[in-house]
């Protein structure tokens, strides 16, 4: 099992900015690839950002490429989602997620709670 804590969403303004964090405990960190996904209201849940295991191979959704940046910490078992030039469009309950493969489906084994981003226009 694998125990995921999302935290770091609120409200901010359009074209700032926030940082997600996802605290991971339980089975060994760094052996899964991680992911952030977000959902809004009255749509399906999309994929935003994923990492490998080691950091080495990121992928985006179009829609936040170049915008956000995902990375990792396996030292503090946390994963981050570094998002600037935020739009109301980015407005979602954010998820991590953890898996044994790296990919940008929705086939995670372990997912957390959400945190909330609201952006304003």
């Amino acid at each position: 099992q694998v125990q995921l804590v999302e935290s770091g969403g609120g409200l901010v303004q359009a074209g700032g900015s926030l940082r997600l964090s996802c605290a991971a405990s339980g089975r060994t960190f760094r052996n899964y690839a991680m992911g952030w996904f977000r959902q809004a209201p009255g749509k399906e849940r999309e994929f935003v950002a994923a990492i490998s295991w080691g950091g080495g191979t990121t992928y985006y959704a179009t829609s936040v490429k170049a915008r956000f940046t995902i990375s990792r910490d396996n030292t503090k078992n946390t994963v981050y989602l570094q998002m600037n030039s935020l739009k109301p469009e980015d407005t979602a309950v954010y998820y991590c997620a953890a898996a044994g493969l790296l990919t940008t489906t929705l086939s995670y084994d372990y997912w957390g709670q959400g945190t909330q981003v609201t952006v304003s226009s």
